[in-house]
């Protein structure tokens, strides 16, 4: 009889025991139906610049494991060619025929036009499905108070360069930190002693341990390569030092040349200019090396805190290579295998680097031709979530590419125009590209046709051979966007 109700005892005892474990809430198991995203968002990146896209010159060996261990597009493109509407593409699911936000545009002397209240960005997706949200590097898209904040537009926390202004400079006064001004000590326009990209980085990191128990939602858009061209003489830097063959001195606005600048310390120090530079091609390189060193500490964290297999991780860019500050695209081959770069709609200026990894859902050492752009982000990221897509989006999910399900949903066509150089826009269907320039002096000025099965580098115009599809593409030009006023697009 003993035995009997020691043996009842025990069981009972066991059963207490489990309920109050599951009961208590620091047992409660994390929730893995939602997969962390990170997305690392490089500035004036280009198709070229990474070695796993082609880049000789240099190596970016984590970012190329990214892509070995994971899913490579190759037929990838920005949401615009230059910065602010590239990142409203991305934030909104909308291209910049629908998009709030269609052109660089300063409000203030420190901030952007700000995106409307009644915008839904995917931040507002991933936080009302759950998620913890943050943004770490620069925003762009309206100044601290505004309707545009980073905070009013679903982000918990934001750590960085408010405007992209300022973001010219990489050792600033100040950055923001939600809606305080961080003053960085040593960097009074005189001294550089912080390097900022290093600070946000470290945000960035201590944003992931602190969220690593719940579904996060982190946005890294980084400064690197973006103009001006500096960086701290470490051990990076001596990797490239005394590479390569530097070009002479230059113009101030001659690209690929030693470059004189507004230097940090003179009389007419502007937090929106660039540095002189010496030795721009080492500090290029050594720029973009710091940035894959910093994608790799990010992913060995999350392997680290034990969350990798469930992490979806995208590294991209916001538009092609710049030439300001004596950047060098030419030397480097930045655009890669596509001509043009930032501010062109020709290839080089949209096709951008995308690589997506997620152990244990994404095959390794995979590739795809899938033809995405920055407006699918917002789909993509709100089914993996379980979140409700919004409607009257430009996006498409490409859950089904990331995954290698059969079952892919494809573009009708892609649309930009860009609101600078008297106005483009550029229509990309199947294997057709159609251009229009000039579109502020003419409306109805000659469309360029380009066939990228065949002419990747978009030198051979074949629109008088095929005058049926540059009136299709006419038509859409026509038929894919809305007045914005706002952002008026002269002669529609």
């Amino acid at each position: 009889m003993e035995k009997c109700n020691l043996k009842w005892v025990l069981i009972y005892t066991l059963l207490f025991l489990g309920c109050k474990q599951h009961n208590s809430p620091e047992a409660k198991p994390r929730e893995t139906s939602k997969p962390n995203i990170v997305y690392i968002l490089a500035d004036d990146l280009g198709y070229g610049d990474l070695s796993i896209y082609g880049q000789e010159k240099f190596r970016t060996p984590n970012i190329d494991k990214l892509a070995e261990q994971g899913l490579l597009f190759t037929q990838h493109y920005s949401g615009s060619t230059v910065c602010a509407p590239s990142r409203s593409a991305l934030m909104t699911g909308m291209h910049t025929g629908h998009t709030p936000i269609r052109g660089n545009k300063s409000n203030t002397e420190e901030g952007q036009f700000p995106i409307r209240a009644e915008a839904f960005t995917v931040a507002e997706v991933l936080k009302k499905a759950g998620y913890s949200t943050g943004a770490f590097g620069k925003w762009g898209l309206g100044f601290i108070g505004t309707e545009g904040d980073p905070n009013k537009q679903g982000f918990d926390q934001f750590y960085g360069y408010n405007c992209q202004g300022q973001a010219h400079r990489y050792y600033p006064t100040h950055l923001w930190d939600n809606e305080q001004k961080v003053v960085l000590e040593g960097n009074d326009t005189k001294n550089t002693v912080v390097y900022a990209p290093d600070l946000i980085h470290k945000k960035a990191l201590d944003f992931i341990k602190s969220n690593a128990e719940r579904p996060f939602f982190l946005y890294i858009p980084s400064v690197i390569p973006h103009a001006e061209l500096i960086v701290p003489k470490d051990s990076i830097w001596n990797t490239f030092e005394n590479v390569f063959e530097e070009a002479p001195w230059g113009t101030e606005n001659n690209s690929g040349s030693r470059w004189k600048g507004n230097d940090y310390g003179s009389e007419d120090y502007h937090p929106k200019g660039y540095a002189s530079q010496e030795k721009p091609r080492a500090t290029f390189a050594a720029m973009v090396s710091r940035l894959d060193t910093q994608v790799g500490e990010i992913v060995h964290l999350l392997e680290q805190l034990g969350i990798s297999e469930n992490t979806l991780v995208i590294f991209t860019s916001d538009n092609g290579p710049h030439m300001e500050g004596g950047a060098d695209p030419d030397f480097f081959n930045s655009s890669g295998i596509v001509r043009g770069r930032k501010r062109d709609l020709y290839e080089g200026g949209i096709r951008v680097p995308m690589i997506a990894h997620w152990p244990g859902t994404i095959e390794p050492d995979r590739k795809t031709d899938h033809l995405s752009a920055f407006w699918d982000i917002l789909p993509t990221l709100a089914e993996l979530a379980g979140a409700e897509i919004p409607k009257d989006i430009d996006g498409i999910s490409m859950v089904p590419t990331l995954k290698g399900i059969n079952e892919q949903q494809k573009h009708n066509h892609l649309y930009w125009e860009f609101h600078e150089q008297n106005g483009k826009q550029a229509i990309r269907f199947d294997d057709w590209k159609g251009i229009r320039l000039n579109v502020y002096d003419d409306p109805e000025a000659p469309i360029e046709l380009y066939d990228l099965s065949k002419d990747i580098k978009e030198l051979n115009n074949v629109a008088s051979e095929n005058p049926e599809i540059v009136a299709q593409i006419q038509t859409l030009m026509e038929t894919s966007r809305t007045d914005n006023p706002d952002f008026p697009f002269k002669g529609n």
